[in-house]
């Protein structure tokens, strides 16, 4: 017994009892130096203590005394064996130090990985003769997003690129169509046309690289015509500079590396039309009005959202934002990240959240402070924009834009200034959808979650079928 070593659950116990070292110290009668010897196990524990601890806590000294070390381990050992993880596998030692210093995240670890297998299980039975490879593999709207996040949504070499695509001066908005047109026909020998819509079809625009020929739909408007030839501008100009990241990228699967081109090249429009300096001088110069930058860089609403999302320069950063675009029956049809925000990575599925309100007012910019179950707290607005016009089944193709930004960024927000702080409603309490929603009495809920069993009374009856 008095070799014994408890150091990972002498902490946890005063972590559940919200007490500092030096509490626990005195409530011992030890000092504050020896409780931390223990917690690290570079103490023993003598069976003095060990009675000590067991009756100012109330605790059975069983259960501190319990090893359960050598069984985690080899749940460990067992879980980062899955395929789903790649890349070098952790060693014994870097186990069992997760073990003696993260108990909680180890248990949290091991529980979504059997959430997981669960969730597989499931899936294969639905699956027909799908392989598991086939089902694993992620769209390659999920690889880019994936890759983008993890640049911070910002790409210095694509800015760079940019600016010296200007040759020194940056040229007045309402002139840079026609200077694009002439700048691909004079450097490139490419020419532009804008063909009705019915010779193009469903297309907006098509490259003729064979041709020289750049064709764009009059379905586009100007921002969106002008946006398009800088597209085809970075294509031309820097296959080398497309190439090169792709290559770096790590992704292999051909349709997702011909789609990163193509967000490459967007983001290098996006960049071109609002160069990041200027962006920034302006957006902090307005409280982030996204009307008001649009008109300054003649440019569109959904531009300037998704363009805001990349202001992450080392030195010169702007709001940290990400940007959310659905469709009428809530499917998300695009999403960029320059943070790590849980909301940005899976949400829009809330009803809660005030960017499905935001159809039955349309081009109205509605601002909202939300709350996700786990505590974070953010800021978002919504809009809603349309896609192109070109016959009567293309009517009201209303899509709705979210831009959001952790809670305390709101201050810099011209959309919050109205807004209490103090108020204690100021929040919506919304989840990522109802699925994986634990919150009760929501009036909104529409599914039962998959991990919590909502309450039940025969006799009462709740705001939905799904509690009482």
């Amino acid at each position: 017994m008095s070799k014994t070593l408890i150091g990972p659950r002498l902490r946890q116990l005063r972590r559940d009892q919200k007490q500092t070292q030096a509490e626990m110290a005195r409530n011992l009668g030890v000092s504050p130096s020896y409780i931390n010897l223990l917690e690290n196990n570079q103490r023993s524990l003598s069976v003095q203590m060990l009675m000590s601890i067991a009756e100012a806590y109330a605790i059975d000294w069983r259960e501190l005394t319990k090893d359960e070390s050598t069984r985690r381990v080899a749940d460990l050992r067992n879980v980062v064996q899955d395929p789903v993880f790649t890349g070098e596998r952790p060693d014994v030692q870097e186990l069992r130090g997760a073990i003696d210093h993260a108990p909680r995240l180890v248990n949290n670890f091991l529980q979504l990985h059997q959430a997981h297998r669960n969730a597989l299980e499931k899936i294969l039975q639905l699956a027909g003769d799908n392989t598991m490879e086939e089902l694993l593999r992620a769209s390659p709207e999920t690889v880019i997003h994936d890759f983008f996040r993890d640049h911070r949504n910002h790409f210095p070499e694509l800015e760079k690129a940019a600016e010296n695509a200007w040759y020194g001066s940056f040229s007045s908005p309402e002139d840079r169509f026609h200077e694009l047109r002439r700048r691909l026909h004079e450097d490139h020998n490419i020419s532009v046309t804008v063909r009705r819509i019915d010779q193009m079809g469903a297309a907006l625009r098509y490259y003729d690289e064979s041709a020289g020929v750049v064709h764009l739909s009059q379905a586009l408007n100007t921002a969106n015509r002008v946006f398009q030839l800088a597209h085809v501008l970075c294509l031309v100009e820097y296959p080398d500079l497309l190439a090169h990241t792709v290559e770096r990228s790590g992704i292999d699967a051909p349709n997702a590396l011909s789609r990163l081109r193509v967000e490459l090249a967007n983001y290098f429009a996006a960049a071109f039309l609002m160069p990041y300096d200027e962006l920034l001088k302006e957006a902090e110069a307005s409280c982030y009005d996204i009307d008001r930058i649009a008109a300054a860089f003649s440019t569109s609403f959904e531009q300037v959202c998704q363009r805001l999302t990349t202001l992450q320069r080392e030195g010169a950063k702007g709001v940290p934002f990400f940007f959310l675009r659905i469709d009428k029956a809530g499917n998300v049809t695009k999403r960029f990240n320059s943070t790590s925000f849980h909301l940005a990575e899976y949400g829009g599925s809330c009803p809660v959240w005030n960017i499905h309100t935001a159809f039955y007012t349309p081009g109205v910019v509605m601002p909202q402070f939300v709350e996700m179950p786990g505590g974070e707290r953010y800021f978002t607005v919504s809009r809603t924009v349309h896609r192109p016009v070109f016959n009567e089944e293309t009517q009201d193709r209303r899509l709705t834009l979210a831009l959001g930004c952790e809670a305390r960024y709101a201050h810099r927000l011209g959309y919050a200034s109205s807004f209490n702080f103090e108020d204690p409603k100021l929040y919506a309490p919304i989840g990522i959808n109802c699925q994986l929603c634990p919150r009760q009495a929501c009036s909104q809920r529409a599914h039962q979650p998959l991990f919590v069993e909502l309450p039940m009374d025969e006799n009462r009856r709740g705001n939905t079928r799904y509690e009482s």
